[in-house]
């Protein structure tokens, strides 16, 4: 892959394209909040219900683990989904290919090739997959990041980070490879560890050299900036085949909705630069929205699946918002 292709022309502006907002359902999955979680079938109709255009699943219990899935449960999901009027877009992996184990990896190799089966029956484009996922742990209910993230920091601190990298770009090729053999494409997130910047995410596909490996631009607190963004999107939009958003909002006294600052994650204050500079390249794909985090309310209690709805209905109503806006004079 030579740099005339990784490096795109922002010399001229593509006509504004047609962008989409889809649920993630890693929202519903029973992470972050009281209750239980909803099903499948609880998630497409409030999909439907809340008006998003379409629903990637997490590839994971209690939603679409493959193990789970039959070929009759793929049928029922791709058929409901078109009674609603929904789309599939992408299915989530979550897969680690950074282990120095080699079982450890075969067996993300081997979750993921399912995963890219369940993603071609369901008629979704593309997987979303990371390069080195730590996880989440459970603790009296409570989802947490913490554990996971400092065992990953702790639990193979001799092995260089050259080495590792190694490991997911042989990984990625093989996982490539299988995806080109059922036609879809995988969506690499900027997550950290090991590729938590946009600029990481262009380096291993650099290094991959697959068609079948793009990229899935999430906009992290630390690259929150329009200068950053627009880089982005000159250098690797024409790479990007999914976008997600997150965070928490808030109904301001004249009827708008804004970002807040969520427990333990900082306030973006650039999605509407971000959704401008997507129109301006002509991108055409999915904005999906993902709780992701414990919902706590005001006494520090894990919250409630009402508020978990509440934040979803006002994420959606703020992203059609700025694609609205997205061609409008920017205001300064």
């Amino acid at each position: 892959m030579t740099d005339k292709n990784v490096i795109a022309d922002s010399s001229k502006a593509a006509a504004p394209g047609k962008m989409k907002v889809g649920l993630y359902s890693i929202t519903y999955l029973g992470c972050w909040f009281r209750e239980p979680h909803l099903t499948w079938q609880q998630v497409l109709q409030r999909a439907k219900d809340f008006g998003f255009d379409g629903v990637e699943f997490d590839a994971k219990r209690p939603h679409a683990n493959p193990m789970d899935w039959d070929r009759d449960t793929r049928k029922a999901v791709v058929d409901r989904a078109g009674e609603l009027g929904l789309e599939l877009p992408a299915l989530a992996a979550n897969n680690n290919f950074a282990s120095p184990c080699p079982e450890d990896r075969e067996a993300q190799l081997l979750m993921v090739r399912e995963q890219i089966k369940l993603a071609a029956d369901l008629g979704c484009k593309s997987l979303r997959v990371f390069a080195a996922w730590p996880g989440i742990t459970f603790r009296d209910g409570w989802a947490n990041y913490d554990e996971p993230r400092k065992e990953w920091a702790d639990g193979w601190k001799g092995i260089p980070k050259l080495v590792r990298w190694n490991y997911m770009i042989d990984c990625f090729k093989e996982a490539a490879r299988m995806a080109g053999d059922h036609g879809i494409v995988l969506a690499l997130q900027n997550h950290e560890p090991y590729a938590g910047t946009w600029r990481d995410c262009l380096k291993i596909l650099k290094w991959v050299d697959s068609p079948h490996l793009k990229i899935c631009f999430d906009l992290p607190p630390a690259e929150d900036s329009r200068e950053n963004i627009t880089e982005a999107i000159n250098t690797i939009g024409h790479l990007d085949v999914l976008f997600h958003y997150n965070g928490e909002f808030e109904r301001l006294p004249d009827g708008k909705i804004d970002v807040i600052p969520s427990f333990g994650y900082p306030k973006i204050h650039h999605y509407g630069h971000l959704v401008n500079e997507l129109a301006r390249i002509g991108y055409e794909g999915y904005l999906n929205w993902e709780f992701c985090h414990n919902a706590i309310d005001e006494n520090g209690n894990l919250g409630t699946l009402k508020f978990v709805d509440g934040q979803t209905e006002l994420a959606l109503e703020y992203m059609r918002g700025l694609v609205a806006d997205a061609n409008k004079p920017a205001i300064k």
